[in-house]
């Protein structure tokens, strides 16, 4: 994990950026393919049932980040075990999550752009993007610390499974590591700073075409409402309760 981080922190600025908006495009595709999979679901399994599968499909976006390879902010997080370890310098380890953060919004907001008008734009936006509208409206009708402590549940969990794929040694063990980790925090309703990105940049697309909007959804909302507080709590989950703990206990007075 330090040697990774160490190599995260001294990419190129241009190929950070580049890998970033590549991680905000494949965690949007598992947010989008979990849309798509939900449709009516919860009707026909119940929404518990239904929560699971679309959390079991949304897994496929960091499965892409991590065995494509891509810079993806939350995963990041745990660049601060290298830097604790004095393997990285903490100006690498803020350069690096700066640059990736704008990457992974870049990305999701091109994804949305595309997916908007691929299923929405040019035709009645249906069951499915009803669907999408209420997963952005429930998004910026959190509670400030509800969005914060969701956030630290979330990244614990997506940190972890970061951690576990680095342990396997083959495809199959990497698939299975963010499988079910990202599974739980989908079927849950933890929050995810980029996949919400993409979320709700695709509410703020769906309201030109007449979708019922809240009045929380605009960008102000988007921001201050979701993207702050959640962000915060991923930070709180990835950084110190995974990256810092196991910093501690694995590698702290040690040579």
């Amino acid at each position: 994990m330090c040697s990774a981080g160490y190599k995260k922190t001294t990419l190129p600025i241009d190929k950070m950026l580049i890998l970033g908006i590549l991680a905000g495009v494949y965690i949007g595709f598992g947010a989008q393919l979990m849309t798509t999979v939900k449709v009516g679901l919860a009707n026909a399994v119940g929404s518990g049932f239904a929560n699971f599968l679309g959390g079991a499909v949304f897994s496929v976006g960091l499965m892409l980040v991590v065995l494509g390879g891509a810079e993806l902010f939350t995963g990041n997080n745990l660049i601060i075990t290298a830097c604790l370890n004095k393997r990285a310098t903490f100006a690498g380890l803020l350069k690096n999550w700066g640059v990736v953060y704008v990457g992974n919004f870049v990305g999701s907001l091109l994804l949305a752009f595309i997916m908007f008008n691929a299923f929405y734009a040019y035709r009645d936006p249906s069951s499915m993007g009803a669907l999408a509208m209420a997963i952005a409206n429930a998004k910026v009708n959190l509670h400030f610390v509800e969005a914060v402590y969701r956030g630290i549940g979330c990244n614990w969990l997506v940190c972890l499974a970061v951690w576990l794929a680095v342990s396997a040694h083959d495809t199959t063990g990497k698939i299975f590591a963010c499988f079910f980790p990202i599974m739980a925090f989908v079927a849950m309703g933890l929050e995810h700073s980029i996949a919400n990105m993409y979320f709700i940049a695709m509410g703020l697309f769906l309201k030109g075409v007449g979708l019922e909007a809240s009045p929380q959804l605009n960008w102000g909302g988007f921001i201050m409402n979701n993207l702050v507080p959640v962000t915060i709590g991923n930070l709180i989950g990835g950084a110190l309760f995974v990256g810092i703990v196991y910093w501690y206990t694995y590698l702290h007075g040690k040579e």
